[in-house]
């Protein structure tokens, strides 16, 4: 398909991001809201819920005739979803555990995946008031109020920036940061950390550990516009939609391609899967 074929979405879909990103803000700066347990024991929101319902929405109004895959929506068998060539990938709030602190580090994720890439994506921090819009093949543009800019990775510099997970570090994460020599460390919560890196605030964010498609693929639409990568074991990009699980594998969000990253990495336990259906 042709990628330019997408920018009358780019507008549009940026406009449902920060809509749904309002109705998240309600409920966050509300006194109080309930937290309840989802099945895999993961948090859900009375914003989580606003948010689908407005994603949902919007986009079929957009696109009515394209599936949507979301964490809130109804279940999909993978019977169903394998079915699917083009398909929208979203998740409502992504760190709703960041949304529970109140540290304002989450975000609303859409992404468009076509033959298991995602083509574009917007990623929308509503606390933030930040949002980071792009297509398969063009320009990262990101939005600050009124101001919009277009932002890309940077060239690896001799003191790398690294973005690590509060919550999931682990032994193969301390072994890369060992590998680094001096470097300067930058902690943020959910799809912020890939847009960090496509933003050129950071060059690296190696991530070992459960996370679900719908996590990543905005922000990997992101980051390949802005010139980065977003990579398994084998420094293939990720592919969504390919098997039963949504489940990634671990994962590597690097800014510049030209860094000796493979040497990084070698020899690391990597994990194709860390969970199963």
């Amino acid at each position: 398909m042709s990628y330019e074929a997408l920018d009358p979405l780019l507008e549009p879909v940026r406009r449902v991001a920060e809509a749904a990103g309002e109705r998240i803000m309600e409920v966050y700066q509300s006194a109080d809201f309930e937290v309840e347990t989802k099945e895999n024991d993961t948090p859900l929101t009375r914003a989580d819920r606003a948010a689908h319902a407005r994603i949902r929405d919007g986009l079929l109004e957009l696109t009515p005739d394209l599936p949507q895959l979301c964490e809130e929506g109804d279940p999909v068998t993978p019977a169903e979803r394998r079915q699917w060539s083009r398909y929208w990938l979203i998740d409502p709030l992504d760190g709703t555990r960041e949304f529970i602190k109140r540290n304002g580090e989450f975000t609303v994720n859409i992404a468009l995946v076509d033959g298991h890439r995602p083509v574009f994506g917007v990623v929308h921090a509503p606390a933030l008031g930040v949002t980071w819009a792009a297509r398969a093949g063009g320009e990262v543009r990101r939005y600050t109020g009124e101001r919009v800019e277009t932002v890309g990775i940077r060239p690896a510099p001799e003191r790398l920036t690294v973005v690590v997970s509060r919550s999931h570090r682990g032994e193969a994460v301390e072994r890369i940061l060992e590998r680094l020599g001096e470097y300067d460390e930058l902690s943020v919560g959910s799809s912020l950390k890939i847009c960090r890196v496509a933003e050129g605030a950071a060059d690296l964010y190696p991530r070992f550990g459960p996370t679900s498609e719908w996590d990543t693929a905005a922000a990997q639409a992101v980051l390949e516009a802005a010139g980065g990568r977003l990579t398994d074991a084998g420094l293939e990009p990720l592919r969504y939609n390919t098997g039963d699980s949504l489940l990634n594998p671990d994962f590597l969000a690097i800014g510049d391609p030209d860094y000796d990253w493979p040497g990084l990495c070698d020899g690391l336990p990597w994990e194709r899967r860390r969970l199963q259906d």
